[in-house]
C-alpha cells in the first residue's frame, strides 16, 4: 500500500504484527519476525549483539529475557519456530513493553540460521555445563551471538555443535546452573561491559 504525502512509513519491526491463538496455552500470540527481517536487521548493525534461544518454552523466561535484551541493546533475539514459546500475552506482560522494541525472530531451521550467522562473521558463543572456558575469559567485543539452551536440558546437540565456543559460569554455591533468563542477563551484560569505551 502506498503512503500518502506527509505520512510516516510504518516501522515493520514493532507494533502492528498479526496475531493467532496459541491452542496449548490459550493465549493470543503475536507473530514474530522472519528470516528476511533478520537479514535487514543485520545489514543495519555495525557490530551485532544477538541472542539465540534454543527452544526456551516458559513465557515468563522469554518475557524476562526480552526485557534484559532491550536494556543491553541486543539487535535481535532468535528462536526456532517449533518447540519454543512465542510472543504470548504472558510474554508481552512480563517483558514490560520490550517485545515491541527488541526484534524477535523465529526461524524454521535454527542450525542453518546459525551457520548463516557464522558466514556473516558473527561468532557463536554457547553456554554449556561441558564447557571449560569461563564467560569472563571470553572476548565478546566483536560481532557475537550468545546461544542459550532451554530450561532444564540446555542446548540440543546440533545447536551446541554449531557454536564456535562453549562457556560456563563460575558457580560458587550448591546449585549447578542458573535459570535461563538470569544466565542470559549475566552474558549480555558482560558483553555490554566489554563493549564500553575504554574497557
Amino acid at each position: 500500500m502506498r503512503k500518502r504525502p506527509g505520512e510516516a512509513r510504518k516501522n515493520r519491526h514493532s507494533g502492528e504484527r498479526g496475531e493467532r491463538v496459541d491452542r496449548v496455552r490459550g493465549e493470543r500470540e503475536t507473530r514474530a519476525l522472519s528470516e528476511e527481517d533478520l537479514d535487514e536487521i543485520l545489514e543495519g548493525a555495525e557490530v551485532p549483539l544477538l541472542l539465540v534461544l534454543d527452544c526456551v518454552q516458559d513465557p515468563n523466561n522469554l518475557g524476562a529475557i526480552l526485557r534484559t535484551a532491550d536494556g543491553a541493546g541486543v539487535h535481535a533475539v532468535i528462536a526456532p519456530k517449533d518447540k519454543a514459546v512465542g510472543l504470548t500475552d504472558t510474554v508481552r506482560r512480563v517483558s514490560v513493553g520490550a517485545w515491541e522494541s527488541v526484534p524477535f525472530v523465529k526461524v524454521t531451521n535454527l542450525a542453518r540460521t546459525m551457520r548463516d550467522l557464522k558466514e556473516r562473521g558473527i561468532w557463536l558463543v554457547g553456554t554449556s555445563d561441558r564447557a571449560t572456558q569461563s564467560l569472563y575469559e571470553t572476548d565478546l567485543k566483536g560481532p557475537t551471538a550468545i546461544v542459550m539452551g532451554r530450561e532444564g536440558e540446555g542446548m540440543r546437540r546440533l545447536t551446541e555443535e554449531e557454536c564456535d565456543f562453549l562457556i560456563q559460569f563460575p558457580m560458587k554455591g550448591k546449585v549447578d546452573c542458573l535459570n535461563v533468563s538470569v544466565a542470559s542477563g549475566v552474558c549480555l551484560y558482560e558483553a555490554v561491559r566489554q563493549r564500553e569505551p575504554g574497557s
